[in-house]
């Protein structure tokens, strides 16, 4: 590639002595570069400054942090190794704190010196200091050269080496299997040829945020009911199979968050506007990792509810990270801390003690192991 740049160099300069000049060729150089490494510097670290600078400063971060960790994440997946995020925010915090001292703007991850030394077989950060090291000679010494150097013969270099990196299997394979990561890989290519590739990148971390903000803001919320087929009557979700017109038990795949909890309120209201009978309810939590503070009063409101028809509710198998998520809040008590099962024969064992027996003798679906304790009177 370098003699490619020098070879290119020569001809436009053998093509700008016969043609008369730059402005007969069209050949546009690179120009000259500074001579000389950019001088000391130290922060101006006044409260107008930081006033002035802070929302920009926030802006930029976010491309640079978004940008590498994209450029990471590909070259990381074409060569076959992971790489830890954290650790790139840490490097480029400190990189930017240092560079201050020295006159620098913000730095980031460059696609095209990442490309050009994954092309050249560098697979550890040496290959970075020893490029910023050349990179320091370079300007000393070989900077005024650079007014000799065509921006064709650079854009032909890094057009092979973004060819290369392209990996077309990956890209048929996204437009196959997910039409929300075809539209991500749309927005961010599209971005790219038609935008800046900063915004183009950023665009696309951002709609694939939303898109999976959309999609855990539905968590799968699903009716369940004792299988009488099963030896031990393990719970299944089948319309099919009776409920109890008492106590209705629900599980919850997903996390109670403020961007569920529209979701969630809307599924409790429709289920007591359809079975208003059913005033004890039971949510198997073991799907639920956590909620937070507004989750946590999707449930404390419900358990009101209940209480106020004459139930409550329940939650059964609670994992630790719930519990936890339930103390911190301060929902815990609030929804009742006697109410809390660890499994659905304890909770059924308990709930069946608080249920109308006058309404279980005139039930004849007998779901529960329990029912079978109260006598069946047939209506008449």
């Amino acid at each position: 590639m370098i003699v490619a740049m020098v070879a290119g160099s020569l001809l436009a300069l053998a093509l700008n002595q016969f043609f008369g000049g730059e402005a007969m060729t069209g050949i546009v150089t690179v120009g000259t570069l500074p001579s000389r490494l950019p001088p000391l510097s130290a922060p101006a670290l006044t409260l107008e400054n930081i006033k002035h600078l802070a929302p920009s400063a926030l802006a930029v971060t976010l491309f640079a942090l978004t940008e590498a960790v994209s450029i990471g994440r590909a070259l990381a997946a074409k060569g076959g190794y992971r790489i830890d995020g954290n650790q790139e925010f840490i490097g480029q915090g400190l990189s930017n704190l240092a560079g201050a001292f020295f006159s620098g703007y913000v730095a980031t991850g460059s696609f095209n010196r990442s490309g050009l030394n994954y092309q050249a077989g560098a697979r550890t950060p040496i290959a970075a200091v020893v490029a910023g090291l050349m990179l320091m000679i370079i300007v000393l010494l070989v900077a005024p050269l650079a007014a000799y150097l065509p921006k064709a013969a650079m854009a032909g270099i890094l057009f092979l080496v973004a060819w290369g990196l392209i990996d077309f299997k990956e890209i048929g394979h996204i437009l196959q299997a997910s039409r929300r990561e075809t539209a991500v890989l749309a927005v961010t290519f599209f971005g790219a040829v038609f935008l800046e590739l900063e915004f183009a990148i950023f665009a696309g971390v951002l709609l694939s945020l939303v898109l999976y903000l959309e999609r855990v803001s539905k968590p799968s919320i699903k009716s369940r009911v004792p299988d009488p087929r099963s030896p031990k009557r393990g719970f299944v979700t089948d319309s099919d199979l009776p409920e109890c017109p008492q106590l209705k038990f629900l599980r919850i795949e997903g996390s109670l968050f403020f961007g569920s909890v529209n979701h969630v309120q809307e599924t409790f209201e429709r289920v007591r506007n359809q079975s208003p009978g059913q005033r004890h309810l039971a949510l198997v939590a073991s799907g639920i990792s956590f909620v937070d503070l507004q989750g946590g009063a999707v449930l404390v409101d419900e358990a009101e509810r209940r209480k106020k028809d004459g139930g409550n509710l329940y939650l059964v198998n609670v994992r630790q990270g719930l519990w936890d998520s339930l103390e911190r809040c301060g929902c815990l008590e609030a929804t009742g801390g006697r109410n809390i099962f660890q499994s659905k024969t304890a909770a059924i064992q308990s709930i069946f003690h608080k249920l109308d027996k006058e309404i279980c003798r005139g039930c004849g679906k007998r779901i529960f192991r329990e029912c079978q304790s109260v006598e069946y009177t047939r209506k008449p």
